[in-house]
């Protein structure tokens, strides 16, 4: 492991314990108003495809944000995991369609629309996140399946990338290597973060 590796793993562990201790009450207090605060920042998303993220492990809950996007006109769909090393996959779903566990490898199989469900290229990422700093930097669980996946749809096309998670996940700073893709905000329930300049 590189020293940036072992940074990110001691980090990660601090942000999710962070993310642990918070209680059910303030947890869903906290996914109310981190969605509000997304809308806010994203704007107008008629007609625009968003991804969201079926959270897994304790991560904030989408389906407040899902139901804000559904009203304000933006299709929604989720990301698929298709192998190890690759870019993710995503395909359209309307919120109560059956999810199911996606075939991808090992622990990486979360709930994901079926395979009949169109595939499509989102304008906007709604990305989940260990931890995270003010630069934008995205604290991942280590695959690395948001930075391909960004890399790939940012030479493609314009994409905005916004991360969303608790407040307490913030940290002082996430080391960034060459492969990682930043962040262009991040919605918590305490507001938005902005990435400052270097």
């Amino acid at each position: 492991m590189t020293d940036a590796q072992l940074d990110k793993a001691s980090l990660r562990a601090v942000a999710l314990a962070r993310r642990a201790a918070l209680d059910p009450a303030a947890r869903a207090e906290a996914a109310e108003a981190a969605a509000a605060n997304a809308m806010q920042w994203l704007g107008e998303v008629a007609g625009e495809i968003v991804s969201v993220f079926s959270p897994i492990g304790g991560e904030i809950a989408t389906d407040p944000l899902v139901r804000r996007l559904r009203e304000a006109g933006a299709c929604v769909c989720l990301p698929i995991v298709l192998e190890t090393g690759k870019p993710l996959l995503f395909r359209l779903w309307e919120p109560g369609e059956e999810l199911t566990p996606s075939a991808g490898p090992g622990r990486f199989s979360i709930p994901a629309p079926p395979e009949s469900a169109p595939a499509v290229s989102p304008d906007v990422l709604v990305v989940p996140l260990a931890g995270f700093d003010a630069r934008g930097n995205r604290l991942g669980y280590g695959a690395g399946f948001y930075d391909r996946t960004l890399c790939l749809l940012r030479r493609a096309k314009r994409v905005e990338a916004l991360g969303y998670a608790f407040a307490v996940q913030q940290l002082a700073a996430v080391p960034a290597e060459p492969h990682d893709e930043r962040l262009d905000a991040i919605a918590t329930d305490a507001g938005i973060v902005r990435p400052a300049e270097d």
